[in-house]
């Protein structure tokens, strides 16, 4: 049996746990510059505020509406994600994280166990150990899960198990709502007649092959309750890791281009020791500002990929890398919105190829280096230490006027108990 464990607003529960005062309040969470809303509460829900409203349309009805903003914490929020993970695998000997707040856990319940009631334990000790409310979903595939999950949260215990024959829940779900479907495909399968979930599992499997492809075929199957165990493994040598943010206002300067560069490079490389890799290139780009008249051929976007004499994980190796490059994408008088950095390549760190000529000492130094910085980040809290490339006021940085404290990641903002 397959469950799905997602919790309930993620992100508005996690800014729930160190206060108790949000509490049956309409609370909003931003996105990236609190541009937009990403999570909302019930009771946010409740005054009609969709998902990615515009923060500057919901400020009028703050005050009127008692609603309370708080900026992304997403150094918060993945810490207790890390927590929730933990206590699923006290519960579940397989647990697959699908997102920040969701994980399916696979189970092999004996003769007579009640699912149910597992999820309920299981949900109470997440409740408890945690502090995040949860929906929990059984059924014998993923697809199913999900469907699942989403009843649950409607029902009084947040548990909910597919019954053998699920036809009666598929029955009139939107086909747009199955997981895997969504918005683009979910036009072509409605004009071929398929309008709901039922009418999907029913379909033709070599029709739904030919036309929508292999994965539209696998969710006919998991809608029947037929478990698709021949994923593809992904592609290792296909894996990158990127980092990218928006500026807290438009940015004109190359220096402040090269600190934002500077901080993605920071941020990706020490996401790529803890995964034990290294990068054999790197690409790195600048967005415009939009401007009226005709969109420009390049969309707005200067990019460059920067390809590595050999496989590096080191902040300053990446850095000193990258940094001679920007200037080639540099335009004066442009004002820029945002910057990113991708690295590729990636290779774990004890299969690298080495080169016999380089300056094997300079190299583990660096490395050395990095690790220290890890260790000491991780102790002390995220930007302890950093790159002096980065800067060190960086006006150019996104908004966060909403922010909440980083209750558990940084040895400053713990919570202090009188």
């Amino acid at each position: 049996m397959i469950g799905l464990v997602d919790g309930n607003n993620f992100f508005v529960s996690c800014e729930r746990v160190f206060d108790p005062s949000l509490e049956g309040k309409p609370v909003a969470v931003l996105s990236n510059n609190d541009g937009c809303v990403i999570s909302r509460s019930y009771e946010l829900k409740a005054l009609d505020v969709p998902m990615g409203t515009p923060f500057f349309q919901l400020r009028p009805r703050i005050a009127r509406h008692g609603i309370v903003v708080r900026s992304s914490n997403y150094e918060l929020y993945a810490d207790l994600s890390r927590r929730m993970i933990a206590v699923l695998h006290e519960f579940a000997p397989e647990v697959e994280q699908y997102s920040i707040d969701e994980a399916f856990v696979e189970i092999g319940f004996r003769e007579g166990e009640d699912c149910v009631e597992f999820g309920r334990r299981m949900r109470a000790a997440i409740l408890a150990w945690v502090g995040i409310p949860c929906g929990v979903g059984f059924a014998p595939t993923k697809t199913l899960a999900k469907i699942a999950n989403h009843v649950g949260k409607k029902t009084p215990g947040g548990v909910f198990a597919m019954p053998a024959d699920p036809a009666p829940l598929l029955d009139g779900l939107p086909v747009r709502e199955v997981w895997g479907i969504g918005r683009r495909l979910a036009p072509k399968l409605e004009a071929r007649g398929i309008r709901d979930a039922l009418a999907l599992s029913l379909a033709d499997e070599r029709a739904l092959r030919a036309e929508f492809g292999i994965n539209v075929a696998r969710t006919a199957r998991e809608l029947r309750g037929e478990p698709v165990v021949d994923r593809p493994e992904p592609d290792p040598e296909s894996r990158s890791v990127t980092s990218s943010r928006s500026f807290g206002r438009p940015v004109t300067e190359l220096s402040e281009l090269e600190e934002s560069v500077a901080q993605h490079l920071g941020e990706a490389a020490a996401r790529l020791r803890a995964m034990r890799l290294k990068a054999s290139a790197a690409n790195v780009f600048f967005q415009r500002c939009p401007d009226r008249g005709a969109l420009p051929p390049d969309g707005g976007f200067s990019a460059a990929t920067v390809a590595f004499e050999r496989p590096c994980s080191s902040t300053l190796g990446l850095i000193a890398a990258v940094r001679p490059r920007l200037k080639s994408l540099f335009r004066p008088g442009e004002r820029y919105r945002k910057t990113g950095v991708t690295l590729l390549g990636l290779e774990g760190d004890e299969g690298a190829q080495t080169d016999l000529f380089a300056d094997s000492g300079r190299d583990d130094r660096s490395d050395r280096l990095a690790e220290a910085m890890d260790r000491i980040n991780g102790r002390f809290g995220k930007g302890t230490l950093f790159s002096p490339a980065e800067g060190i006021a960086k006006p150019w940085a996104a908004k966060r006027e909403f922010l909440s404290p980083c209750r558990t990641t940084r040895w400053d903002q713990l919570l202090e108990v009188r």
